[in-house]
């Protein structure tokens, strides 16, 4: 086959019939297409995470009684609803015993387990739903292709034996000319264990079967026609980019915009594989090809914006002229596989955010007592919340003059907690109020953008 594409569908492709229905439009429409990856019914992964995380059994019932009727009113109105409704039924059976085990005790293996479920079952009506409109679609249990570590809720491909698994499991049923429905989000460990890529994980899953397939380029199929300057709903004149480069667009993603997932890129990159974004709603308004190196790169590409964040402030007298402060720091963080994600730093302090892409991670239970304890007994620990990080995307923005004053004169009337700026000639980071943060956005894409 001269052209391979792998596509993908979020949540809300896959929500409910109409929604999968033009999903598998676009995928019977286009024949390039022959590996389809599918996240979670909309709204299916966030009730499992709170069976995940345990929870009485009352309301055990109740959210195991929506995420049963999310998927029923789907196989409703398939023509052929006992094809695969035994199978959903299995499932929600697994789903309901492992909620009872981790409503006695939690742990992230089997959190990881319970989590999968959504795309097994999101996967397994829309293959019939495919096969019900006459094309050669197999289902395929992913886990037999992506191979990862045990980092559980956050796990990494290994990207050798998934190569392998792919050339053994997908490769000879596209070539016979069948077309491949998985799951992203999803693998397997060495021991078997079911693992999760961390919330968003199923761009990384397309990505990733691309490039151990050799395709031609990645398809994410999502409720938005594309990327935009920011979120359309906080700024309604927000313009669409038709085309952007690989490190602008993990740029975007890595500072919030739900877009893309930060990850999705790495394998594009690597194997220079395009990845489109487009609306599975209105496939036909078009959309955005990310790519190596497109053309004109503008001083000011996009503004993102990501909520809910922590900041950290660590002070210590004994940081002033002292050596090894800050990797004694970052040794108790990496203890308890917290990774840092913005960080600024003065004479006798470092205040950083915490970046939390796990599969069922808040900033709350990530700042367990235990490194509090360990933190204090080195430095005096401030945590604060309520805030929301704003960074502006664009390139070269170190050796442009002018850029610092245009950015604060635009959001001058505003109180900016920490900045991030000269680190990267891609981004400039600032911590703001969350009440404060729209507005801010407004203000900055009114003078970057219109």
């Amino acid at each position: 086959m001269s052209h391979l594409s792998v596509a993908k569908f979020g949540g809300t492709s896959v929500a409910n019939f109409e929604a999968m229905t033009s999903s598998a439009n676009i995928v019977m429409a286009d024949a390039n297409t022959r590996v389809v990856v599918l996240s979670a019914s909309a709204g299916v992964t966030n009730y499992l995470v709170e069976l995940a995380n345990g929870c009485e059994k009352e309301h055990r019932d109740e959210v195991l009684s929506a995420v049963r009727q999310i998927q029923y009113n789907i196989i409703e109105k398939l023509q052929n609803q006992d094809a695969v409704k035994a199978e959903i039924d299995n499932l929600l059976d697994h789903i309901a015993a492992l909620a009872e085990s981790a409503s006695l005790a939690t742990s992230a293996a089997l959190s990881d387990e319970l989590i999968s479920h959504g795309e097994m079952m999101s996967t397994k009506i829309f293959t019939q739903l495919l096969v019900e409109s006459g094309h050669p679609a197999v289902w395929v249990d992913v886990r037999d292709v992506v191979a990862t570590n045990n980092h559980y809720g956050k796990a990494a491909p290994n990207d050798e034996k998934t190569q392998q698994q792919s050339n053994n499991v997908l490769k000879p049923l596209i070539a016979s000319g069948k077309i491949a429905i998985t799951q992203g989000f999803i693998g397997r460990d060495d021991e078997g264990k079911t693992t999760t890529l961390g919330r968003g994980g199923s761009d990384y899953s397309a990505a990733l079967l691309a490039e151990v397939l050799g395709a031609n380029d990645v398809l994410i199929w999502t409720d938005v026609p594309g990327i935009y300057t920011t979120d359309p709903r906080v700024v309604p004149n927000a313009q669409r980019i038709d085309t952007m480069a690989f490190n602008e667009a993990a740029e975007m993603a890595t500072f919030g915009a739900k877009v893309l997932h930060p990850a999705t890129l790495l394998p594009a990159v690597r194997s220079n594989i395009p990845v489109y974004v487009g609306s599975s709603k209105a496939p036909e308004q078009g959309g955005t090809w990310v790519t190596r190196d497109p053309q004109p790169r503008p001083t000011f590409r996009a503004i993102a914006l990501r909520r809910n964040q922590t900041l950290l402030t660590l002070s210590s007298l004994s940081m002033l002229h002292a050596q090894g402060f800050l990797a004694n720091v970052f040794a108790i963080l990496a203890k308890h596989k917290i990774s840092v994600d913005v960080i600024t730093t003065s004479e006798v302090s470092v205040a950083l955010t915490l970046d939390k892409t796990g599969s069922a991670s808040s900033g709350a239970n990530m700042l367990s007592s235990e490194l509090l304890d360990e933190l204090n007994a080195y430095c005096n620990v401030q945590v604060e919340d309520d805030l929301a990080l704003v960074a502006i995307i664009g390139n070269n923005l170190h050796t442009q003059s002018g850029v610092a004053k245009k950015l604060f004169h635009t959001i001058e009337n505003y109180n900016i907690r920490l900045i991030s700026y000269g680190a990267s000639t891609n981004n400039v980071c600032t911590l703001v109020k969350n009440n404060e943060a729209d507005d801010i956005v407004r203000s900055l894409h009114l003078g970057l953008f219109e």
